[in-house]
């Protein structure tokens, strides 16, 4: 009986592997079919997300971009009003550099024209006291 059994149940075993491969070979179609579904939906899903993403680059690089002209246009107000006050600086030290010259020039004409005049007075004294008597 056992032996009945045994066989009655290897039997039902046979046929079930058999189904099983039968089983497994259509489902493994129909597996194939879900992944090739499953592939495209996340190409199709990975592709959105991939553009998503570079969208989000692209945003970054324009908001960079606008930042970076942005900063030069900055700069350039910058150093433009930097070089005009420089300029605007350096003429006045040139200006208050000549003025400073023209009166050192105006005291010297100054002292000279004294030393001029104190030089014709003590020539004069000179000449009294070399020649006492020449006026008489």
């Amino acid at each position: 009986m056992e032996s009945a059994t045994n066989e009655a149940s290897r039997k039902r075993m046979k046929p079930d592997v058999g189904d099983k491969q039968e089983d497994h070979i259509s489902n493994g179609a129909v597996m194939e079919e879900i992944t090739e579904k499953e592939q495209s939906e996340a190409i199709i899903v990975g592709s959105e997300e991939m553009e998503l993403n570079i969208s989000h680059i692209l945003e970054k690089i324009e908001r960079f971009t606008q930042l970076v002209s942005e900063l030069l246009e900055s700069g350039k107000s910058m150093f433009k009003e930097l070089s005009d006050d420089f300029e605007e600086r350096l003429i006045m030290i040139h200006k208050e550099q000549m003025e400073k010259w023209q009166e050192e020039i105006k005291e010297l004409r100054l002292i000279d024209a004294s030393n001029e005049e104190a030089t014709a007075l003590l020539s004069n004294a000179r000449f009294l006291l070399q020649n006492p008597f020449s006026e008489s």
